[in-house]
């Protein structure tokens, strides 16, 4: 089973940044399409940005010029670069992989963005 670990998260002021990282414990992740989701209380979780294997990029639009996700298939990571935070920002972040009927996430971890 692939266990993803991420780190990163933290308290920023408005405006600033942050560079969440997310590690695959296994070989699979270069195979695999890669995914940042966020949920902020009393909301469902939600589409950040996603990477697939090929390097075809999504973005939701609410980050779309501030947020940057890229990989490293040689380290099994995937990062987030999250520019110009906003107070909406504020969630707990997770990494997702996806790879044949895999379905997997990490444990999370939180941003929280200061007005």
């Amino acid at each position: 089973q692939v266990q993803l670990v991420e780190s990163g998260g933290g308290l920023v002021q408005a405006g600033g940044s942050l560079r969440l990282s997310c590690v695959a414990s296994r070989s699979i992740f270069g195979f695999s399409i890669m995914g940042w989701y966020r949920q902020a209380p009393g909301k469902q979780r939600e589409l950040v940005a996603q990477i697939t294997s090929g390097g075809t990029l999504t973005y939701a639009e609410f980050v779309k010029g501030r947020f940057t996700i890229s990989r490293d298939n040689a380290k099994n990571t995937v990062y987030l670069q999250m520019n110009t935070l906003k107070p909406e920002d504020t969630a707990v972040y997770y990494c997702n992989l996806v790879h044949g009927i895999s379905n997997i996430w990490g444990q999370g971890t939180r941003v929280t963005v200061s007005s």
